[in-house]
Formats: structure tokens, C-alpha cells, sequence
């Protein structure tokens, strides 16, 4: 019986990871020009492919750290997955308006750009920073 109740959480926990980075999703898709779909698999960005998956890094690195910190009390973890995980969303999209402010320019149109761009890879590092620091909060 302890293999199918750990199968079922390790399924709870996985759905949660999966829908917080469908959200990251959405919301990188929202902030920057275009569709993401277009851009990463059709047009094939390099830009857009490290911008959504330092957002998808940064989610499952807070997702990790709250199933750790939740000692086997699977309501706690998976209540601190679902909440730390939408936190973190917040937080890097708080943090990607910021670095658009710092920036010359609309940093969407310059994170999509076909040409590699430096800019990528500071907010790419935006993502993973917010969702190490959420994740040591969470310890």
C-alpha cells in the first residue's frame, strides 16, 4: 500500500509542478512579443528558448525546495508547492518589469529577437536568481 500512496503523491506533486510551469509559461508567452509556440519550435529563437526555460528552471527549483521542506506532511508540501510556486511567478514577473524599466528599449522586442542578444541571458539569470532565492526562503 506505501507504493501506491507514494505513487499518487509523487502524481500530486508532479500535476502542481506541471501547472505552475504551464502558468510560467503564459506569462513569459504574455511578456513578450509573439507567440512562444511560433517562436521557439517554428522560427526555432534562441532567445525565446533560454527566456522560458530559465522560467521553467527557476518554477521547478522553488517546487523542489518546497516538497523537500514539507518532512513527509503531504498537505503542507503540496499547499507550499502550489503557494511558493505562484509566489515565485509573481516575483520574476515583478523582476522582469523591473530589468524592462532598467532597459533601453521594450525588453520583450529584444528577448525575441532572431539575432542572439545579451540581454537573454541577465534576465534568464533574473529567473533562476528569484527562484534560488524563493527557494532558500522556503528552507
Amino acid at each position: 500500500m506505501d507504493l501506491v500512496t507514494d505513487l499518487l503523491v509523487t502524481l500530486a506533486y508532479g500535476a502542481v509542478g506541471v501547472v505552475l510551469m504551464a502558468i510560467g509559461y503564459v506569462l513569459v508567452d504574455v511578456a513578450t512579443p509573439g507567440r512562444l509556440r511560433e517562436l521557439i519550435w517554428v522560427d526555432r529563437n534562441r532567445n525565446a528558448a533560454l527566456l522560458l526555460a530559465s522560467n521553467l528552471a527557476g518554477v521547478g527549483v522553488i517546487v523542489v525546495a518546497a516538497i523537500v521542506s514539507s518532512d513527509d506532511d503531504f498537505v503542507d508540501g503540496i499547499v507550499g508547492a502550489g503557494a511558493y510556486g505562484l509566489l515565485g511567478l509573481l516575483i520574476m514577473s515583478a523582476a522582469f518589469v523591473l530589468l524592462d524599466l532598467a532597459s533601453p528599449g521594450k525588453l520583450g522586442e529584444i528577448l525575441v529577437d532572431p539575432e542572439p542578444h545579451p540581454a537573454v541571458w541577465v534576465s534568464g539569470v533574473v529567473h533562476l536568481a528569484t527562484g534560488g532565492i524563493i527557494a532558500a526562503a522556503i528552507s
